[in-house]
């Protein structure tokens, strides 16, 4: 990360101007503006999420979209664009999702989850929203946090995520002698 600099730059007249440069926390002019986005919504949201796909159609198409079994197919037949579909969410799709994470191959989650019918697979939905916030993605979980989201310069701009820092999770047992039970007879 830069600090601020002066710079001295020329202008056509010849006179000179100082300028300050101020870096943008998190932004990096090197990283691809493109996103993969992950698009997930329950039954009793899918059509909400197609309402809302349509009418940011122009900007998901710039992006690199993943999706859910039947959503992936909507979405793909909706916005007329290529959408990776994995499993369908009680299948495992939420867990390929949160692999895909886990990777650092997904930038945003866009989950339009269902808060009043229960699901065969709440776990894998805790577990795909906990991987989220474990690896720093931007999580929206309803369509005006979507919105709030999809509307900020960040999603047209580079923006280089800080990743989180667990090596002393991940060191936590080195130098230690690995002690591995006997069986017994």
């Amino acid at each position: 990360m830069r600090n601020m600099e002066n710079e001295n730059i020329d202008i056509q007249s010849r006179e000179s101007v100082t300028l300050t440069v101020i870096d943008t926390p998190g932004v990096n002019p090197e990283v691809s503006p493109r996103k993969s986005i992950a698009l997930v919504a329950h039954d009793h949201k899918k059509a909400d999420m197609l309402e809302w796909a349509r009418y940011n159609r122009e900007l998901l198409v710039k992006h690199d979209l993943y999706a859910t079994g039947t959503t992936g197919r909507l979405l793909n037949q909706a916005l007329d664009t290529p959408v990776t579909c994995l499993q369908s969410g009680p299948l495992g799709g939420d867990q390929q999702i949160g692999s895909r994470i886990a990777e650092g191959k997904i930038d945003l989650l866009i989950f339009f989850w269902d808060p009043l019918e229960q699901q065969p697979h709440d776990t894998d939905v805790k577990a795909l929203l906990r991987i989220a916030v474990v690896w720093n993605i931007p999580v929206a979980c309803d369509r005006a946090t979507a919105d709030y989201i999809i509307s900020s310069p960040l999603m047209t701009g580079s923006y280089e995520r800080q990743m989180p820092d667990y090596s002393t999770h991940i060191e936590r047992f080195a130098g230690e002698k690995s002690v591995v039970p006997a069986l017994v007879k």
